[in-house]
C-alpha cells in the first residue's frame, strides 16, 4: 500500500509559477511510475505528465509541454511539479498517481488513468487573470 500526499497548491497570477510537489509513503517508491493529472470543474481528470520509476522518461501533454516539468528524488520519495508560466487555464485540482507496473512507458496506456494504482488527495491550483 503506497499514500500519497500532494502539497504546493494555491492561488497565483498568469504569468506566474508554483511547484508541487508529491511524497509517497513506504520504501517502494523506485519501483513507481508517477503521473501528475488535473481535474477542473464540471470536466474530466486529465493527463498533465509522467516520469518513469527510472527517471530517464518524461511525457508532457500537449497544452504544458515547454511550461511544465516533473522530477523525482527518491532520497526524498518524492516527485515534483514545476510549473511555470501559469495561465488561468490551468486551474484545476492536481493529482499524483503512481503505478507500479510501468508498463515500458507505453505513452497511450500511462496518459490515461486507468493504470494508476494509487492516487493523492488532490491539491487546488488556482490562476488568476
Amino acid at each position: 500500500q503506497v499514500q500519497l500526499v500532494e502539497s504546493g497548491g494555491g492561488l497565483v497570477q498568469a504569468g506566474g509559477s508554483l511547484r508541487l510537489s508529491c511524497t509517497a509513503s513506504g520504501r517502494t517508491f523506485n519501483k513507481y511510475t508517477m503521473g501528475w493529472f488535473r481535474q477542473a470543474p464540471k470536466k474530466e481528470r486529465e493527463f498533465v505528465t509522467f516520469i518513469r520509476r527510472s527517471g530517464d522518461t518524461t511525457v508532457y501533454a500537449d497544452s504544458v509541454k515547454g511550461r511544465f516539468t516533473i522530477s523525482r528524488d527518491s532520497a526524498k520519495n518524492t516527485v515534483y511539479l514545476q510549473m511555470n508560466s501559469l495561465k488561468p487555464e490551468d486551474t484545476a485540482v492536481y493529482y499524483c498517481a503512481a503505478d507500479l507496473d510501468d508498463y515500458g512507458g507505453y505513452r497511450p496506456l500511462l496518459t490515461r488513468t486507468e493504470p494508476y494504482d494509487y492516487w493523492g488527495q488532490g491539491t487546488q491550483v488556482t490562476v488568476s487573470s
